[in-house]
């Protein structure tokens, strides 16, 4: 049940920018060129991992031999060709959330499974590093989601009790580790569709960040009204 809230945490691939689909494009590019079957599979898996944990899924499917390395080096080659300068699409919503959220005087982190340099650098390219009090990455913590480090890590350089804060998130392990946290898991999927285990452990599932606002706003103090009645 939901509770009063002081602070919310959001993951990037997938809730921030729309950058899971063009990774697992990106891997079929990879892929195709050298004849690798069933990709989906293995990069559907690591949504929401660190690289060490999707290393070891992508060698679980195909074997210690598989040169994960070059060829998930290939791909952020193909990826940063698109990506790179700020070209990375943000999600519907987002840039209203992060205002509604800072105006509103919401502590507000950032707790991605991606490199610290990635992070920052899409997170400036794309106009959005100033609006996260904290930021903690998958190479700042020693054990990836569906482990609830890395939002404990939020929460403890917020100075908040995860009981307190609030969650969004878009992958299986994303919502498995902030249930894990004992914080409160918002989820908007993305390339994944809810499943039973998930509509378990979210509190709510929505279909976008419009709905957001709406769903937290009776939970977290100091918000501004809109016209429409929504928090901006």
């Amino acid at each position: 049940m939901a509770g009063k809230g002081e602070a919310v945490i959001f993951d990037m691939d997938g809730v921030i920018f729309d950058s899971e689909t063009l990774v697992l494009n990106c891997w079929r590019e990879v892929a195709e060129c050298h004849g690798i079957r069933n990709i989906e599979i293995a990069c559907h898996e690591c949504l929401g991992t660190n690289s060490a944990v999707s290393k070891q899924i992508f060698l679980r499917h195909y074997g210690q031999d598989f040169p994960y390395d070059e060829y998930n080096a290939e791909m952020s080659e193909v990826f940063f060709g698109y990506a790179s300068g700020g070209r990375l699409k943000k999600k519907p919503g987002v840039e209203k959330l992060l205002k509604y959220l800072k105006e509103s005087g919401i502590k507000v982190a950032l707790a991605s499974s991606t490199r610290e340099a990635v992070v920052k650098k899409e997170l400036e390219e794309g106009g959005l590093l100033g609006y996260f009090d904290e930021i903690v990455c998958g190479d700042m913590v020693k054990r990836s989601k569906p482990e609830p480090d890395i939002f404990l890590e939020a929460c403890r350089r917020l100075r908040s009790e995860p009981k307190k804060c609030y969650v969004i998130e878009d992958s299986y392990n994303g919502i498995r580790a902030a249930h894990a946290a004992g914080m409160h898991p918002i989820m908007v999927p993305d390339l994944m569709e809810p499943t039973e285990e998930m509509q378990g452990l979210a509190e709510t599932i929505l279909g976008s960040l419009y709905d957001v606002i709406g769903y937290l706003e009776p939970f977290l103090p100091g918000c501004i009204t809109s016209e429409n009645g929504y928090q901006i």
